[in-house]
This record gives C-alpha cells, structure tokens and sequence, in this order.
C-alpha cells in the first residue's frame, strides 16, 4: 500500500503565498475575510468607521504575523484572534473602558425567548448601544467564549469587575428590551 500524502488545501496555498509577501494573495486574503472580520470589529467598536480603522490595522498585523500562523486550526479564528485584540487595542487606546452606571433590578430572562423573540441584527445593535465596558465584557464572554480569567488578563481589570460588568450588560439589554415588549411577559 502506498503513502497517503495530505495535499495542501486553497487556504494553505494562499498562506504560504501572503507569508512570501505575494501582494495579489494577500489582497485575496483581506477579500475572503474582511466581511465578516468588519462584523467581529462592529461588536466592539461604536461607530462603522472606527469598526474599518481596527479592522485595517488588524489586517497590517495579519500581515505582519503571518509567519507566526502554523496551520494547525483554522485561520479565520487566527486572524479573528487578532481582529479582537484589536478591537481591545483600540477601545484601550480611548481611555474610556469603564463607565459606572446606577444598578437596577431586573428579572431573569430565559436565553431560549431571547433567540425565539428577537433578530440577530436587532441583538446586535442594543449591543453596540451598551457603555463601552459593559459591551466589551459581554462580546468576550457571551460572542467570543472567554472566561472571566482571560478577560481580566486581556483587559487588566479582577475577575470580579468582568463579572459584574457581564452582570449590568445582561442587565441593560434585559431591560432594553423589556422596555420595547419584546419578551414573554407571565400574565
């Protein structure tokens, strides 16, 4: 019996191409996942224009780092990686992380109404409209899987500030969209 050789894949091919600098594989590159590395940005930034900053910057890094891709997952959640430590770069860089806003209480909201009784584009925009720690904490915990841990390590904050910032985010959109009667009310 022969030997199974493991033929390179289109993605390799376009990774070893943009590692040796070709310019027309590295605008393939930006292409193929610019669109949805805009979305990833648009969560943690406010405005669609600072969104396309972090997203070009990012990508100069992808560029940059390439070398250091090893193939060994799969390169969009590299260069995902890479685009939300960017987003975090940038929102470091405003210095204004942290906003205290007055607690209230709130009930509960069962995860499976939220998906049946809301859009993800109307989800996604009463996220952007969260203060700035409130909104990072939550795209990192709830969109992106980190634990507590990892944010406070990412953002130089306890574990206890993420989970209260996790807390008042789930919060604020509880009552977002209380307020525009968009959950399941008991009668």
């Amino acid at each position: 019996m022969g030997k199974l050789v493991k033929l390179p894949t289109q993605e390799s091919k376009l990774v070893k191409q943009c590692k040796r600098g070709n310019q027309a594989a590295q605008r393939e590159l930006y292409e193929r996942f610019a669109p949805q590395m805009l979305s990833v940005c648009r969560r943690y930034v406010k405005t669609t224009e600072d969104a396309e900053e972090v997203l070009s910057n990012a990508f100069i890094k992808v560029f940059r780092k390439i070398d250091q891709f090893s193939g060994k997952g799969p390169l969009g959640g590299w260069i995902r990686r890479i685009m939300v430590n960017e987003s975090l770069n940038y929102i470091r860089y405003q210095k204004n992380l942290f906003v205290e806003i007055e607690e209230e209480n709130h009930r509960e909201v069962a995860h499976e109404q939220l998906q049946e009784k809301i859009d993800s584009d109307y989800l996604l925009q009463l996220i952007s409209e969260l203060p700035l720690g409130y909104r990072t904490v939550f795209n990192l915990f709830a969109l992106e899987g980190y634990g507590h841990k990892e944010i406070a390590e990412k953002l130089g904050i306890s574990e206890n500030t993420s989970k209260s910032q996790l807390s008042k985010a789930r919060q604020q959109l509880q009552q977002k969209l209380q307020n525009n009667e968009l959950l399941y009310r008991e009668k």
